[in-house]
């Protein structure tokens, strides 16, 4: 069937196409920002009729803009059409059902069906592609009494994982993010006792003997347990951030 007007699939499998797009092919006189808030009010409603999306476009003069464009799901779109009382809004309802017709087929609901199956699958062996590093990781160390200083789990995070976060830097995050005390003092970077009890790290002391009176001196020890759990995180924050980047440079 001919495409007259360009439709999406959501995830959900739903048939959804470009408010503008649709506001154009019904040739509207009325600009798109007033138009579509009208639309709005004949009982549809965001996140579950349709989602608003910025698009960043070019002027004529160069500069970059922002519009506000929607996606908007096939039965609103009908509707929509049919409000019109047009010929072009006539002829869009009609190719609406058509289209609704072919996409509740046997053939397409099997089509979609294997196709959401196939992305279901390569998201699992991704999963267990991102997961693979930290499962030897964490069988070789989880169960293991051996304590590291946190200079020593950062080159292991960077050695194994590809985690690029020196000795200060994560000494930095475990204060951010709770682990270690933060407060400047005799026990800053000392563990927080949360996490001494649940096994995450150990406390290594030593007595300083100076002149003007003994000083407890401590270090940061991370437990087996504690390698594993903290390696998890990290590899998911940094996951999320290269992620970010990616987009941002798309």
């Amino acid at each position: 069937m001919h495409e007259l007007i360009p439709t999406l699939q959501n995830e959900a499998g739903e048939i959804t196409l470009s408010g503008r797009e649709l506001h154009e092919f019904l040739e509207v006189r009325t600009a798109y920002k007033d138009w579509f808030p009208r639309m709005v009010t004949y009982g549809f409603e965001e996140e579950i009729d349709f989602t608003a999306i910025a698009q960043k476009r070019a002027t004529a003069q160069g500069n970059i803009t922002t519009l506000t464009d929607h996606q908007i799901k096939l039965d609103m779109a009908k509707e929509i059409a049919m409000i019109q009382r047009t010929d072009k809004g006539k002829e869009a309802r009609q190719y609406f059902l058509k289209l609704e017709k072919l996409w509740n087929s046997p053939e397409m609901v099997i089509k979609r069906a294997m196709e959401i199956q196939q992305k279901k699958i390569m998201l699992l062996e991704s999963k267990i592609a991102e997961d693979e590093k930290f499962t030897s990781y964490g069988k070789a160390v989880g169960d293991s009494d051996g304590s590291i200083t946190v200079g020593a789990l950062a080159k292991i995070l960077y050695d194994k994982h590809g985690v690029s976060i020196g000795r200060n830097k994560l000494m930095a995050w475990l204060r951010d993010n709770g682990y270690l005390i933060k407060q400047v003092g005799r026990e800053k970077n000392f563990p927080k006792q949360h996490f001494i009890e649940r096994g995450w790290f150990k406390l290594s002391t030593k007595l300083i003997k100076r002149t003007e009176g003994d000083v407890q001196s401590g270090t940061p020890l991370v437990t087996g347990k504690g390698q594993v759990e903290l390696a998890k995180l990290l590899m998911e924050e940094f996951s999320a951030a290269r992620r970010e980047v990616q987009l941002l440079n798309s």
